[in-house]
C-alpha cells in the first residue's frame, strides 16, 4: 500500500507526531521506507543571518538538531529511511519531490514552526495537499 513515505519536517511538535504516525505505517508495511525531506527556504535563513547575527554553520547545526528527534524514532523502531534536504519554499519543493519522485504518501504536520502558519491549517500543508498526486495525511 504505502511503500515508498515522505515525511516533511521542520523540527515541530506537529511533525514528531507525524514522524510516529510514518514509523507505525512503515512497520506495518515490509519493505517500506521513509524519506525525511527538510527544507530549507533561503530567504528564511538569509533572514536569520541578517536579523539574528547566526552564521550559517549554526543555521545547519539547528537544522540538525530538528531532525535528529525522528532519526532517533526510526533508529529504536527499526525503520528504513534516509534524508532529503531541499532548498526553496517548503510548499513548492515538498509537492514536486512527492510528484517527481513518485511517493506513495506524503506525511506531515498540521502546523510548522512559523508562527503565521499557526492562524489556519498551515500554508505548506495546504499547499501540498492541493498539488500532490498521492494521498496526503496531516496530522495534528
Amino acid at each position: 500500500m504505502y511503500q515508498r513515505i515522505l515525511l516533511a519536517t521542520d523540527g515541530s511538535e506537529s511533525a514528531l507526531r507525524a514522524a510516529h504516525k510514518a514509523a507505525h505505517l512503515a512497520k506495518i508495511e515490509a519493505c517500506a521506507s521513509i524519506t525525511i525531506a527538510y527544507v530549507v527556504d533561503p530567504a528564511a535563513s538569509k533572514h536569520d543571518v541578517l536579523t539574528k547575527g547566526s552564521s550559517m554553520s549554526l543555521l545547519e547545526q539547528k537544522r540538525h538538531e530538528r531532525v535528529k528527534p525522528i532519526e532517533g524514532l526510526f533508529d529504536r523502531k527499526e525503520v528504513s529511511y534516509d534524508f532529503k534536504l531541499l532548498k526553496g519554499d517548503p510548499g513548492t519543493e515538498l509537492t514536486r519531490v512527492a510528484n517527481e519522485e513518485e511517493y506513495d504518501v506524503v506525511i506531515m504536520g498540521s502546523r510548522g514552526l512559523n508562527a503565521l502558519q499557526e492562524v489556519v491549517l498551515g500554508s505548506v500543508s495546504h499547499k501540498v495537499t492541493l498539488g500532490a498526486k498521492c494521498p496526503v495525511m496531516i496530522v495534528k
